[in-house]
């Protein structure tokens, strides 16, 4: 099979909708599983939100002009759902979303995708104590290597106010990593 491209799955929008969906989650399915994976941690709440960004992204392909990439505005939907299944936990368990990000750290001592060498596991839980925006930022440059203007049309946010938040997470890592 050829290697699937998003000039493939534009011609494919117009003309067999099933075949682009198909297309789209086969070229992008994996990397939004890990990217929603790093935001709530376990499998069956990446797995959920996954299923959500799909169905969202199906519902909605028919709007989508290409004026960003594919993958950007498939990223924003599965942030956005990663985040609201966060905050929902958060309101289902009754704590705040301070709480969240030791909740998520003590999630991630127990995951089987946490079982690495003892520097991996330090890097992942100062990681989860970011606050929510400093983590998702964090993730998208230095797991996903994003560029700033990627991450911008993501979360809506501005170039120079996610180098600030990339700073503070950077910092609040080192921090964390040397006192532990």
């Amino acid at each position: 099979m050829s290697q699937i491209t998003e000039n493939d799955i534009r011609a494919a929008i117009a003309t067999d909708a099933e075949k682009a969906f198909r297309m789209i989650i086969d070229l992008y399915g994996r990397r939004l599983y890990w990217h929603i994976r790093r935001i709530v941690i376990t499998h069956d709440d990446a797995d959920d939100a996954l299923q959500n960004t799909f169905l969202n992204a199906w519902k909605n392909i028919g709007l989508f002009r290409f004026e960003s990439s594919l993958l950007t505005w498939l990223w924003s939907i599965a942030t956005n759902e990663a985040l609201n299944l966060v905050r929902k936990r958060s309101r289902v368990d009754n704590v705040s979303l301070d709480d969240v990000e030791g909740i998520l750290a003590g999630s991630a001592e127990g995951s089987s995708w946490f079982d690495g060498d003892e520097a991996t596991v330090k890097l992942q839980n100062a990681i989860l104590r970011l606050p929510e925006k400093q983590r998702t930022v964090f993730n998208m440059k230095y797991y996903d290597d994003m560029t700033y203007e990627e991450i911008s049309t993501v979360t809506g946010t501005s170039v120079g106010a996610l180098k600030a938040s990339y700073h503070h997470a950077v910092k609040k890592i080192e921090h964390y990593l040397e006192e532990n």
